[in-house]
């Protein structure tokens, strides 16, 4: 069996945006760990949510119960991203070792430029329903 030991590091670049940051992170759970890898994920997450500047963060299950797993993250800048990640390390990562172990292959993960205009009517959207 073939480890790898994810580790990202964030090259921050201040500037200024007029847009927000929608981090997207796509994995797969190891045969077995479908259930852990999630709760795994919630956790980190929910953590994300605390920290000063993430609008919102959620992770999603696959619906054909594949143990796949859509992660993501609304961030108002790129200091905020390496901020979260930072605190998941300190916080999490050191005591429970980190999900690298349950996934099945490294993961997809790109970073997104959202409109500010548009996370607000699906924030407003939201909170009304």
């Amino acid at each position: 069996m073939q480890m790898f030991k994810l580790k990202i590091k964030y090259k921050v670049i201040i500037m200024k945006s007029k847009n927000y940051i929608l981090e997207t992170v796509v994995c797969s759970s190891r045969s077995g760990a479908d259930a852990r890898l999630h709760r795994m994920l919630s956790t980190r997450q929910l953590l994300r949510r605390r920290t000063e500047g993430c609008l919102h963060a959620w992770v999603s299950r696959s619906s054909d119960g594949t143990g796949m797993f859509l992660v993501q993250a609304i961030y108002s800048n790129r200091e905020v991203i390496k901020n979260a990640a930072a605190l998941i390390e300190e916080k999490l990562d050191t005591h429970d070792g980190g999900i690298e172990s349950l996934l099945s292959g490294p993961p997809l993960i790109g970073y997104f430029d959202l409109e500010k205009e548009d996370v607000n009517v699906l924030i407003a959207k939201n909170n009304h329903s």
